[in-house]
């Protein structure tokens, strides 16, 4: 329930503390003494859009604070789901900054607008004379069926099986699209791999062919080179190899005198130089110019750019896994129809699933249908309807939604032999707003709502009727906190608490309080909302009859 409410800086409320009773409580106060504002100030901890302009004039910052006990109502998993620390006493705080911006808070954590409005639907409803236009929702009417049908855990189950279904819908769809494409582009796919496959690819032959054109034009020029670096080399009587040959016999007739390593490093330098002379000269051999080879070798160093540059490849094995790649594209064409069937036969079971999952929940809103129509005959009745016929239509919808196949209706004749049509048709502004009355009293329980306040649901009716609206909010009031804003004396009379919004003059500006009366206080408000602003003694006897004292 709401414990107390704390509004700063709030449109005509400069600071505004209030402690809320439990059980039933009224608030009254002269059109334009604030009301709205405190309700205006309640729908932001509700999470509801914020408005720079609800900021009082010349302030920087509004803030709204509400207190809530919570003990009672299973809501730690929702604390702990959205790592909030959970206390039995949980507060929530709202700040409206100037530049626009807000900042929500549940036990002095920042919280986002989602996690707020998930969390303060379940502690407290605002029930006004604009939400009456919910009734005129089908899907309003549904939620008002399985509200009352308590089948939660079966809705679950259809939820899970609906977005099984639809997701196996958009896999079969997105293969199917998939498919057509893949065929359409079949004959190209093809070609490439064809023209890729032909080519014989190797890994990085590319470089090998570059690094053996490069040989192949230059051939003569090599030749020619390694012909002169022999001869200097292995000449026999001018060579290096030779001379240093010699070198080496003189050295070796003095050895006794030098160290031996300069022997065995010229001996070492000898035999380097043989060996490169005669790789010099086995590479010579073996160098011709073949125009023939050149040929081919610029042919295919052609090819493989070519297929570079269309592929959009760097390298011949970018081109051997482009290949690869498209082969595996055209088995998969192969696949196709198979995983196509596949998923269609997963299709029509979870269908079929859904369907039975369907006919379940279904069943629940049917088996609740009549009693409920029953309960709100009874009660509209006792709000002054006498003749007033319900029926809870449920006809099956064609396709599957997220909320089932059901299509509910609520039927609604006000008067004797009047054909029972849809309330959004028939129901005048007063019908409905008792319909809604009846409907809050019929969920409330269900819904385990802490705290529901009703915001001037009775405009429009009277006497008898006034006070039996009373004794439906008193009933309401069995475990939990009703709050009815009226200005009906005989609704106020029916409230355990009653609370006064009125205005007050400074010598700046007009600002809204709220105080809870007194019991003297209480009947001269109950005199007022009868007589108006002049009490008759009548008005003040006629206010404790009320009153019962």
């Amino acid at each position: 329930m709401l414990k107390h409410l704390h509004i700063q800086n709030y449109a005509l409320i400069s600071e505004l503390d209030i402690d809320l009773s439990s059980g039933f409580s009224v608030i009254t106060g002269e059109t334009g003494a604030g009301k709205s504002i405190i309700l205006g100030a309640l729908a932001l901890i509700r999470g509801e859009r914020a408005d720079i302009r609800s900021i009082t004039e010349g302030e920087t910052k509004a803030v709204v604070e509400a207190q809530f006990d919570i003990s009672g109502y299973d809501l730690r998993p929702l604390f702990e789901d959205n790592d909030l620390d959970f206390d039995n006493t949980c507060i929530i705080r709202r700040e409206l900054m100037q530049n626009g911006k807000s900042r929500a808070f549940v036990n002095d954590t920042p919280v986002g607008l989602g996690v707020l409005r998930s969390l303060s639907e379940k502690l407290i409803d605002i029930h006004s004379q604009h939400e009456n236009l919910l009734l005129k929702d089908d899907s309003f009417q549904l939620e008002v069926i399985d509200s009352v049908a308590e089948n939660a855990s079966e809705r679950s189950v259809y939820t899970e099986k609906y977005n099984q279904y639809q997701q196996t819908v958009q896999q079969l769809s997105a293969l199917r699209a998939k498919a057509e494409k893949s065929r359409a582009d079949a004959d190209y796919v093809e070609f490439q791999f064809r023209q890729l496959d032909e080519a014989r690819l190797q890994s990085g032959e590319e470089e090998t062919l570059e690094q053996e054109l490069r040989l192949l034009e230059h051939a003569e020029e090599i030749k020619s080179a390694l012909e002169s670096a022999n001869t200097l080399l292995a000449d026999e009587t001018a060579g290096a190899i030779t001379t240093i040959k010699d070198a080496i016999s003189a050295l070796r007739k003095v050895a006794q005198y030098l160290p031996q390593e300069l022997t065995e490093r010229l001996n070492s330098t000898y035999i380097e130089l043989r060996d490169i002379a005669d790789e010099a000269a086995h590479i010579e051999a073996n160098t011709e110019f073949d125009p023939t080879r050149l040929q081919q070798t610029e042919e295919r160093l052609d090819l493989l750019n070519t297929l570079m540059q269309k592929h959009r490849c760097q390298t011949a094995d970018e081109l051997i896994a482009l290949r690869d790649s498209l082969q595996a594209e055209m088995l998969q064409n192969e696949n196709y129809d198979e995983e196509i069937a596949a998923l269609s036969r997963k299709l029509e079971a979870d269908r079929q699933a859904l369907q039975t999952a369907a006919d379940t929940l279904s069943a629940t809103r049917r088996n609740t249908a009549e009693p409920i129509a029953a309960q709100l005959e009874q009660q509209l009745s006792v709000l002054g309807i006498q003749h007033a016929k319900m029926q809870v239509s449920i006809t099956e919808t064609d396709d599957f939604t997220p909320s089932g196949k059901d299509l509910v209706q609520f039927l609604f004749a006000a008067n004797l032999n009047q054909t029972l049509r849809p309330v959004a048709d028939v129901a005048s502004g007063g019908e409905i707003a008792r319909l809604m009355l009846t409907i809050k009293a019929l969920t409330a329980a269900r819904k385990g709502l802490p705290t529901i306040i009703f915001d001037e649901v009775d405009t429009g009716v009277s006497g008898e009727v006034a006070d039996n609206i009373g004794s439906v909010m008193q009933r309401l009031a069995a475990g939990r906190q009703i709050i009815a804003i009226t200005h009906l004396p005989q609704i106020a009379v029916k409230g355990s608490a009653h609370y006064k919004v009125y205005k007050h003059d400074t010598a700046t500006r007009t600002e809204t309080h709220i105080r809870l009366l007194t019991q003297d206080e209480r009947i001269t408000e109950i005199a007022t909302l009868l007589s108006g602003e002049n009490i008759s003694e009548a008005a003040i006897t006629n206010a404790k009859e009320l009153l019962q004292l």
